[in-house]
């Protein structure tokens, strides 16, 4: 490990809040902007499978799909820790996240909480988000919205 400046912490931070302001903001060619050319990610605590490698452009249309369903979201990272080496970091936070989806079957809301561990690569000077893992430990509200989300029909949209 390499001494972690004030600089380079407060730059991998910036990197991993970016990410999930400008998905709350709906902002998907900035989001698009915070990841490495290739990404890990893993959501299997709440999706199950296996993590998988996919590109920028993949998680943008996946994410602006599934995100964008729902009428708001609010991402929020908290007691931040983060490790260098080298070009390399890994910054590992508490998360909750909010989201909203009006519905005639229930709460419009589910809140999500628990842990994400960011990894992040130094390209061209600029940090860049290579690794997503989500681990959710707890939950909240009327978790039916994300499928309803997911599945692309807005149940008032017939």
């Amino acid at each position: 490990m390499t001494a972690t400046t004030a600089q380079d912490r407060a730059d991998i931070i910036e990197a991993a809040t970016r990410v999930f302001w400008y998905i709350d903001i709906r902002d998907w060619e900035s989001f698009t902007g915070t990841f490495a050319e290739q990404v890990t990610l893993d959501y299997s605590s709440i999706w199950g499978g296996e993590p998988a490698t996919v590109t920028s452009a993949q998680i943008r249309a996946d994410w602006e799909q599934l995100i964008g369903a729902f009428d708001a979201t609010q991402h929020l990272l908290g007691n931040h820790l983060v490790t260098v080496d080298g070009d390399h970091a890994e910054l590992t936070a508490v998360f909750q996240a909010v989201h909203i989806l009006a519905n005639p079957f229930g709460s419009p809301r589910w809140t999500l909480g628990g842990t994400y561990r960011v990894g992040l690569e130094r390209v061209a000077g600029e940090w860049k988000v290579n690794g997503l893992t989500m681990t959710a430990t707890w939950a909240d509200g009327n978790k039916d919205i994300l499928a309803i989300a997911s599945g692309g029909q807005r149940p008032d949209a017939a």
